[in-house]
């Protein structure tokens, strides 16, 4: 297999993030040439300027981690990150909506951050150990429907992150037409690799010089 790297969001959105850490994270993201950075919105601007010219680029959150804010809420967010270098958004869902089963008020909330993103590529956390298979099948369909360029597990934050089943069953009922972004829980390259052989584009990891490391070790042996 090919270096993980370039499947890689380098992460870090703990709550106590300081500018030191994101400028370590952003000089790890360079030097091992991840996908990109996943960061606290605060830090975007920061992020962009230390990751000008690298091909790294940078990412954000929106409604992050619990979808929660209004449509309006994560739409001023999104243009205010892409107006300051954003160039990849990870928004969540308004997962009680879905849960009710209120699949136009998910549509009109992501189709509004996707007008907001400005083309940049927008991934969509579903959190997939809040719903039922059926329900993750439809948000799929939906999803790739408006044009949402990643379909996401988890944001990390919830009981539990991504598993092989789930993004089996999200790269299946995507049928081409949505990518999948597998996050939370992604400690190692054995866990990595997994994600990677169950189908999915992207990995979202605060372990990405770790999995880096055991990927090299495992190709030395």
């Amino acid at each position: 297999m090919k270096s993980p790297a370039s499947f890689i969001d380098h992460t870090l959105l703990k709550a106590e993030t300081t500018s030191a850490q994101i400028e370590r994270l952003c000089s790890e993201a360079a030097n091992w040439r991840f996908a990109s950075v996943c960061i606290p919105p605060r830090f975007v601007a920061e992020a962009a300027a230390l990751l000008r010219g690298s091909g790294v680029a940078v990412g954000t959150v929106v409604g992050f981690p619990l979808g929660y804010d209004t449509t309006s809420v994560k739409c001023a967010a999104t243009a205010r990150a892409v107006a300051e270098g954003a160039g990849e958004i990870d928004m969540v869902i308004p997962l009680g909506a879905a849960l009710d089963g209120r699949l136009d008020e998910v549509r009109t909330d992501v189709a509004q951050v996707l007008a907001s993103a400005g083309g940049k590529p927008v991934k969509v956390i579903i959190e997939c150990c809040c719903l039922s298979d059926a329900l993750k099948i439809e948000l799929v369909d939906l999803l790739a429907e408006i044009g949402a360029d990643y379909v996401k597990t988890s944001t990390g934050f919830a009981s539990s992150g991504a598993n092989e089943k789930d993004v089996r069953l999200l790269c299946q009922a995507s049928k081409g037409r949505i990518k999948v972004k597998a996050a939370g829980g992604i400690r190692d390259w054995v866990t990595c690799r997994a994600m990677l052989e169950a189908g999915a584009h992207r990995i979202g990891t605060s372990n990405g010089i770790r999995i880096m490391q055991q990927w090299q070790k495992e190709q030395e042996a």
